[in-house]
């Protein structure tokens, strides 16, 4: 059983000084879905480390996913606590409403294992989406093969309707 936390949602914070002395915040200093926001943050994240042994970050432009084996459980809040302070001295604030935490049991194992405590502040969800792709809590990926299939078979629906209107193959 792994715990696997979602940390995908920053926010940059910065204050300016204008003539006036006084401060002005800017809660955004990346337009969101620029493409130099994620390498902004990849280039942040470079400091960002585990406090436990056992626990690893997986990091994709500016999605971030904490992973720790079930003998480490209970170190999820301290690791959680961790990642907040990173996100302060750089800066950044972990929107923790868009995060989230799956935990990952292997169907085929007979023995039973109950679910750890809930993070404060972190909502547990039954399948998480890691880079486009659907992972269920049991390793399963039949729901994103079957998303796939009726993407693919809209898509056909939609060329076969625009045939029989008259398109040609060559502007398909």
């Amino acid at each position: 059983m792994k715990a696997f936390i979602s940390l995908t949602s920053w926010t940059r914070k910065s204050n300016i000084i204008n003539n006036n002395k006084s401060n002005k915040s800017i809660n955004a200093s990346i337009i969101q879905g620029s493409s130099i926001g994620p390498a902004a943050y990849t280039v942040n994240d470079g400091d960002l480390k585990t406090t436990t042994l056992g626990n690893f970050l997986c990091k994709f432009a500016d999605d971030t996913y904490l992973i720790v084996p079930a003998g480490n459980e209970a170190s999820r809040p301290v690791e959680l606590r961790n990642i907040q302070y990173w996100a302060k001295d750089n800066n950044l604030t972990l929107n923790c409403v868009k995060s989230s935490e799956v935990v990952l049991t292997d169907p085929k194992r007979r023995r039973q294992h109950d679910d750890p405590p809930l993070v404060p502040g972190i909502v547990r969800r039954q399948r998480l989406h890691v880079l486009g792709i659907t992972v269920a809590n049991d390793f399963t990926v039949s729901e994103h093969v079957q998303d796939l299939t009726v993407k693919s078979v809209q898509t056909i629906y939609a060329l076969q309707v625009l045939r029989a209107h008259g398109l040609k193959d060559a502007a398909l």
